[in-house]
């Protein structure tokens, strides 16, 4: 049985390199989603919304091998970033932080297997299960970098796209702060991580 891989099959939105923002148009992808709001290193909440995404999303996959003769790879957790003062990303003010945790679903995935996932995942102690979603999403153009390193060092780079790069090519910002983690912390040293730190926009309009 052949195995999709999303991140083989686009390698533009999933291999950027770590010199310069590049630009990229996403399309339109199924998500398995939870959100939440605060410190993720000191939430138990967010620490629930992750064990809940990787558990159904686990239990899609192998649901769709079983029904539909489908394999694939479960694709990396994504989050979504917002605060109401956009500064707090850059002094890291945690505890302002709300989250959308994400993982993404393949698109041949019907509403029956999503409901035997959601069946399979709530035999075990998941508290947040009952908030995650499936949703599609859309984030269209948008520049993005990979990000080498600990979490809390990716400050300088965000403020450099936001208050540098992208004023000074006539682009605004369109959506929330969008981080693709293709490292497992508990495996890799904080140096060593690697991120996608990307961000939707759109050509600034002259008023």
């Amino acid at each position: 049985m052949d195995k999709t891989d999303f991140r083989a099959e686009r390698k533009d939105l999933y291999s950027p390199t770590a010199g310069d923002f590049s630009i990229v148009d996403v399309p339109t992808f199924d998500f398995a989603m939870i959100d939440g709001h605060g410190d993720p290193n000191a939430s138990p909440e967010y620490v629930s919304a992750v064990e809940a995404l990787y558990s159904v999303s686990y239990a899609v996959k192998f649901a769709s091998k079983r029904e539909l003769g489908k394999d694939y790879v479960v694709g990396p957790l994504e989050g979504l970033w917002t605060a109401d003062d956009p500064s707090a990303f850059t002094s890291r003010s945690k505890s302002d932080w709300s989250w959308t945790m994400m993982i993404r679903q393949p698109d041949w995935i019907t509403g029956q297997i999503r409901d035997l996932a959601v069946a399979k995942a709530s035999s075990k102690n998941l508290p947040a299960l009952e908030l995650l979603r499936f949703e599609s999403f859309t984030e269209g153009l948008s520049f993005q970098i990979l990000h080498v390193g600990s979490y809390d060092d990716e400050a300088p780079t965000i403020a450099r796209l936001h208050d540098e790069f992208l004023p000074a090519r006539g682009y605004i910002e369109t959506g929330p702060h969008h981080e693709i983690y293709l490292s497992d912390p508990r495996r890799v040293a904080p140096a060593k991580l690697k991120t996608i730190l990307r961000q939707p926009v759109a050509p600034k309009r002259d008023a």
